[in-house]
């Protein structure tokens, strides 16, 4: 029987070094959402234009489809500190331009793809930097604790954006995701210790191949390519997101229902994220990759029979709960990518989900407008839980995970702790 993991959430948060990577995190995480509300409503004001805004709002999610495989390899050739500040400062001084009264509405858009393509490099090098600041034991609940902070992050980003714009303004807002970043610039710099840029050899080939390094490396992998799959499962999840207004419509409901609908999903996440990762040991959790990912669509199948939305809420948290097999997944797939490898492989597997979840909900949106929103997104669900079985069939074939002293490479700074708490319910605080 394999034993549960040994680090709890309250021995990860006493590493200090990750505990300044994670409040750099917490702040820039609020700052983002802050800004996405603020620019919505700073556009449709100027044009009076709702399309116009969503283009706006679609513009800060976009761009790490190309900033994923064609900037991330920098956090495989630079130190990935001096990296993620610089982008932090890069960032603080576009926003603050975006906040400027009176800006054209093509150099607003054109700054909110700057700032995301700077977004691409700064995500690679913190995700490539976490199994060294965390190695063994603390990686999974350390990752947990990222995923769980960009969900709890969106969720009161959007519940308290609208708010704060209001009494703020979207300048005053913009000014104030600005200091965000400057905040995270210095967590950065000061609460990490200097480290030099990766170790490995020089890249081979001419510059397309650095860039594309990524796929390469996937490709030649098939454990990588398998992970970076049930990666895009979320593809067919995801869909129930974009029909919520018009399955909501469908029941009756007003702005109340959708918004019960949207926070149904990230909530069982939030539940499934802690389960697994504080009751269910590494080894169990990816052997669960293949039943959660199943799970995780299928139960969506069942949304066609619901006829309110409380059931339907209950329903799409079950398959938030599962997709937490994605917390595992990600760690599974940190360690079987070398250091030197870690940033342009996070952002390939980055941009394929993003594009997973773009496609997912387009094609559930053109859908929906020929079949009921219930309709579709059970079939979606049953499509979904169709690939989840064919990937876990695959799965269960691949031999045993590598030795992870042969993947992940030594650490030579040593991690600092407060003394080590006791193991108890306060972990999960």
């Amino acid at each position: 029987m394999s034993r549960p993991p040994t680090a709890g959430f309250g021995q990860v948060l006493a590493v200090r070094e990750f505990r300044m990577l994670w409040l750099a995190q917490l702040v820039s995480v609020g700052g983002n959402q802050l800004t996405r509300v603020a620019l919505s409503l700073l556009v449709f004001d100027r044009s009076a234009s709702a399309g116009l805004a969503a283009l706006t709002y679609a513009l800060t999610l976009l761009p790490e489809l190309v900033g994923g495989p064609m900037l991330s390899w920098l956090a495989d050739r630079c130190a990935r500190r001096g990296l993620m500040v610089v982008c932090d400062l890069v960032r603080t001084g576009l926003v603050a331009v975006m906040a400027i009264p009176g800006t054209p509405l093509w150099l607003l858009c054109s700054l909110v793809v700057a700032v995301q393509l700077a977004q691409s490099p700064h995500l690679a090098a913190r995700s490539a930097l976490l199994p060294t600041i965390a190695p063994g034991d603390h990686y999974l609940p350390a990752s947990a604790v990222v995923n769980l902070t960009a969900q709890l992050g969106q969720l009161a980003g959007f519940a308290a954006g609208g708010a704060a714009v209001a009494v703020l303004g979207p300048s005053r807002a913009l000014l104030l995701n600005a200091a965000t970043f400057t905040v995270s610039a210095v967590l950065t710099r000061y609460g990490l210790e200097r480290r030099p840029r990766p170790a490995g050899g020089p890249p081979t080939g001419g510059r397309w191949s650095v860039i594309t390094g990524g796929a390469g490396l996937v490709r030649a992998d098939r454990r990588l390519r398998l992970l970076v799959a049930f990666g895009t499962v979320s593809g067919f999840y995801a869909c129930k997101e974009g029909l919520a207004t018009p399955y909501a419509h469908a029941l009756g409901q007003g702005p109340t229902g959708v918004g019960l609908l949207l926070a149904a999903s990230p909530a069982g996440a939030v539940v499934g994220m802690v389960v697994l990762t504080r009751w269910v040991s590494p080894d169990r959790g990816l052997r669960l990759l293949g039943p959660l990912s199943v799970a995780s669509c299928a139960v969506l199948t069942f949304t066609v029979l619901s006829s309110n939305t409380a059931v339907t809420c209950a329903l799409w948290a079950a398959s938030g709960v599962f997709s937490a097999f994605q917390v595992p997944a990600n760690a599974e797939y940190s360690r079987s990518v070398p250091d030197s490898e870690r940033g342009k492989a996070f952002g390939l597997a980055s941009a394929a989900v993003r594009m997973a979840q773009g496609v997912g909900i387009s094609l559930a949106g053109l859908a929906a407008d020929h079949a009921p929103a219930s309709v579709v997104i059970t079939v979606f669900g049953a499509v979904g839980a169709a690939v989840s079985a064919v990937l876990a069939l695959r799965w269960s074939r691949m031999p045993g995970r590598p030795a992870e002293a042969a993947v992940v490479e030594p650490v030579t700074t040593p991690i600092r702790h407060f003394p080590r708490p006791r193991a108890s319910s306060k972990d999960l605080e």
